[in-house]
């Protein structure tokens, strides 16, 4: 029996969408972040009208699901406490101590949320090499697939996420000189920023299925990714200011440190509740 013609998008090596012309003018699309996030594939008619179906059985949607409501619940409650320790370092009493434990205990749930996003795209349905059939993978919780954007995107988040845990525990050590602050401290926070942004740079690719950024206002998956990039753009901002000068041993500028860590973490929360009703 002919298979029907099929025509595969991504951006250098990475397949992120692949489309099927079926007989009537029908065309079957999965891209790989609707099928792990809403473990379904779209068939357009001939009159441009879309409808959603389940490429995955019962127990693989609820499993999707629960995923994603730990790692949404975690991106939110992590931004939340980031942003209090923000607060709390702008406004409160400065007490270092105080905002370290709050930024750690964030710093937590955030490791928690990137790593369950792996865990999602390690589970997420999956076109078969051979043919277009889809198939749904048995529980995993950790794999090495490099040559999936997914999984590189989602990599890069959580490996951002543990060196953000090597700052956080950093800021807890004392009577650090400034080349010992910003080498413990510093440093990691800008690592962990950069890798932050990179995860979000792959993750539009991966919506937008080439290199370049794209707009897509009507799609809750790139709101997702939008409001994403745009608080790691803030963390970064807030990085750099965070630098410690040699010369007066004091920050660049404490109060864009803080608020760009404070509307960055905002950002944050929000994904986490955007994401919570991008589920299957």
């Amino acid at each position: 029996m002919e298979q029907p013609e099929h025509r595969a998008e991504g951006a250098g090596p990475f397949t992120t969408r692949l489309t099927w012309h079926r007989a009537g003018g029908e065309a079957v699309v999965w891209e790989s972040r609707v099928a792990r996030r809403r473990g379904a594939l779209s068939v357009r008619g001939p009159g441009d009208s879309v409808t959603m179906f389940p490429i995955a059985d019962a127990g693989a949607l609820d499993r999707l699901r629960r995923l994603n409501v730990v790692a949404s619940g975690a991106f939110f409650l992590g931004g939340a406490l980031f942003a209090l320790g923000a607060c709390i370092a702008q406004f409160g009493s400065g007490d270092a101590v105080e905002s370290a434990s709050i930024y750690f205990a964030g710093g937590v749930f955030f490791s928690i949320g990137g790593y369950t996003s792996l865990v999602q795209v390690l589970n997420a349905p999956r076109h078969s090499p051979g043919g277009g059939s889809l198939v749904t993978a048995d529980s995993r919780w950790w794999g090495y697939e490099p040559m999936r954007l997914d999984w590189l995107s989602t990599f890069v988040l959580f490996a951002g996420t543990l060196v953000f845990g090597i700052n956080l525990l950093d800021s807890f050590l004392q009577g650090l000189t400034v080349q010992q602050t910003n080498r413990l401290i510093w440093t990691p926070d800008v690592v962990g920023c950069v890798l932050f942004l990179v995860s979000g740079h792959l993750a539009f690719v991966e919506i937008c299925h080439r290199s370049r950024p794209c707009v897509r206002s009507r799609s809750l998956g790139w709101w997702v990714v939008a409001v994403n990039q745009f608080g790691s753009v803030l963390f970064m901002v807030a990085a750099l200011a965070a630098f410690t000068r040699p010369t007066t041993q004091s920050l660049v500028n404490t109060d864009i440190a803080n608020w760009g860590t404070l509307g960055g973490a905002l950002c944050f929360s929000l994904g986490g509740v955007l994401q919570a009703l991008e589920r299957p």
